[in-house]
């Protein structure tokens, strides 16, 4: 026999779980909320890269919404075009394209050249070039390389870029592209190759980013960096408001 106490706390946690149900039934795989920015978090991607663009994005009170690669590729053209930008992280490029359908990446290309914005990072930014692992294209044929420091042997470390407007910010890198062969030089690495670059694509605007100015502290951990965080982290909050408002930065 139930005591009365006992049976209304399992209705209670009845109707607990059965509304958690329906709303993972809602939403799960289902097409993301329209916000302004859409973060991809699919197949390639680095968790905690994702982590560390949501961490800027709050701060900033940026409204956004995440999608996966299965939720990407079902969405249209149109539906893509209802974000106003897309925010690819860094990860592996080659599971970032491998992980989208060829319709997916028409779709998406299409949606930026009819006036999306994109921004992406590290891996984010060899997806928009002529990758050959289903890239998206958005450089009219440029394909980008490791900057030279992988050639070395370096995976990751440190880098002092220097913006065209005469600042330099020391970012965390690691096995990014240097963005030689398209769009306006934003920003240079120390051996003078394009780290960032900016341009239109048709009717949308697109920033490339092969370092990662949105690291948090605790990848710079056992690094010489000489510089705080914050400064770092700002940087990723002017390339995220400059790619969401079509704005261009000095070049």
């Amino acid at each position: 026999m139930i005591r009365p106490l006992a049976r209304g706390i399992g209705a209670r946690l009845g109707l607990v779980l059965l509304a958690a149900s329906l709303a993972g039934c809602r939403t799960a795989g289902g097409p993301p909320t329209i916000a302004p920015i859409l973060l991809f978090n699919g197949a390639g991607s680095s968790p905690g890269d994702v982590d560390a663009m949501e961490t800027v994005l709050r701060k900033e009170r940026l409204d956004y919404s995440k999608a996966d690669s299965s939720q990407l590729n079902r969405l249209s053209e149109a539906e893509i075009q209802a974000f106003r930008l897309l925010i690819v992280p860094g990860g592996n490029f080659v599971k970032l394209g491998k992980g989208l359908t060829p319709g997916a990446t028409a779709r998406i290309r299409n949606a930026i050249q009819g006036g999306s914005s994109y921004l992406g990072i590290c891996a984010g930014a060899f997806l928009a070039g002529n990758s050959p692992y289903n890239g998206l294209n958005l450089t009219a044929g440029a394909r980008f390389n490791f900057y030279s420091d992988e050639a070395r042997g370096i995976r990751k470390e440190p880098v002092a870029i220097r913006t065209a407007a005469g600042e330099t910010i020391e970012v965390y890198w690691e096995d990014g592209p240097e963005l030689t062969g398209w769009g306006s030089v934003v920003a240079r690495y120390p051996d003078g190759t394009p780290a960032v670059v900016e341009g239109t694509v048709g009717s949308g605007w697109v920033v490339l980013s092969g370092v990662h100015p949105e690291a948090p502290e605790s990848w710079r951990r056992g690094m010489p960096f000489q510089t705080p965080v914050d400064a770092s982290n700002a940087y990723a909050a002017k390339l995220i408001r400059s790619a969401l408002k079509r704005e261009s930065l000095a070049h």
